[in-house]
């Protein structure tokens, strides 16, 4: 039989503070806002590129056709600048889809971090309220408590005057008895 007695007692279960709760939600709330702040920073300056590359490509498909234009009857010059051209037209579409999608992303983490702050702002008043009911509780139940001493008090008291009137009317009885 193997005893016991390096095994961790169970820790007893402490009751929770209702306002630290609330501040690991705040606090979670709030990482969460920075981290999608952060992406929209990146997000921003990856829209900033995507739009500097759109540009660039731009003006190399306009200088690739007017290149194209002017080699007009060499075969050879015109072969390469058309596959020039479908290059530059790729880059440019993928460029154009992907700052699209950029900023269906941005619109995206815009909605989020006003989600959030908003649920911060709700969840930090919510907190100042709960603050407020549980100050005025914990004051309402020492008043309780005092009433509830004072209530013992009065009763003990109710009991001190009955004794007292039992001791009277004991005395009272002797009294009678001896004048009998």
């Amino acid at each position: 039989m193997v005893f016991n007695f390096f095994k961790k007692k169970p820790a007893t279960a402490k009751p929770t503070d209702p306002l630290a709760v609330f501040d690991a939600v705040i606090t979670s709330l709030d990482r969460q806002g920075a981290e999608v702040r952060k992406s929209a920073a990146t997000l921003l300056a990856l829209r900033a590129e995507l739009a500097r590359d759109e540009r660039k490509y731009e003006l190399r498909v306009a200088n690739t056709k007017d290149r194209l234009a002017r080699a007009e009857g060499e075969p050879k010059a015109e072969k390469t600048l058309r596959r020039d051209l479908l290059e530059a037209q790729q880059l440019l579409d993928r460029t154009r889809e992907a700052h699209a999608q950029a900023e269906t992303n941005a619109k995206l983490l815009m909605e989020a971090a006003e989600d959030l702050s908003r649920q911060l702002a709700e969840l930090q008043e919510e907190r100042q309220s709960a603050r407020a009911r549980l100050s005025a509780g914990v004051m309402v139940s020492d008043a309780l408590k005092a009433q509830v001493a004072n209530f013992d008090r009065v009763m003990k008291l109710d009991r001190a005057r009955d004794e007292v009137e039992k001791a009277h009317a004991l005395a009272e009885l002797y009294r009678e008895d001896a004048g009998k």
